[in-house]
């Protein structure tokens, strides 16, 4: 099964304090991003770890997603993420640290596509849209959220 990392790092001239609450808020990611979740549903929470059950939209299409995650207090999450239906798996992290001028979002996502028709065809589109995708409907709106200009 061939993994796919995806990475990327932006700066938002935010406090790290303001960028962390929107960030891991996951029930309010749909108002927040709406271009990339549907609904999130926290199923189970044990302090900072959580299960939940989430609809995203990638490719123009809304499918399930079924997390376990750890809420990293001020620094972010890490996730690990199962979608039957689309066919993937992955890992996911968002971690934020001081940087100044606000905070730095270092973002990693390993995704592994596990049917192999699938691999074949999703492989080169996740590498060149999901994070331009991603930096448009997620950064760009978390700038316009928490930037004062």
């Amino acid at each position: 099964m061939k993994e796919i990392t995806l990475h990327d790092q932006w700066v938002i001239r935010a406090p790290i304090e303001e960028v962390a609450r929107v960030m891991t808020d996951f029930e309010k990611l749909p108002n927040y991003f709406p271009k990339v979740a549907e609904k999130v549903v926290v199923t189970k929470r044990n302090g900072n770890d959580l299960e939940m059950e989430a609809t995203v939209k990638s490719f123009g299409k809304n499918f399930q997603v079924l997390m376990k995650t750890q809420i990293l207090p001020g620094k972010g999450f890490i996730s690990d993420n199962d979608s039957y239906q689309f066919g993937t798996s992955g890992h996911e992290e968002l971690l934020l640290s001081e940087h100044p001028e606000g905070t730095l979002i270092d973002y990693t996502y390993q995704v592994s596509i596990h049917k192999k028709w699938l691999r074949l065809i999703a492989t080169p589109l996740i590498k060149w849209y999901s994070m331009k995708f991603w930096e448009k409907a997620v950064i760009d709106v978390l700038k316009k959220l928490l930037e004062k200009q």
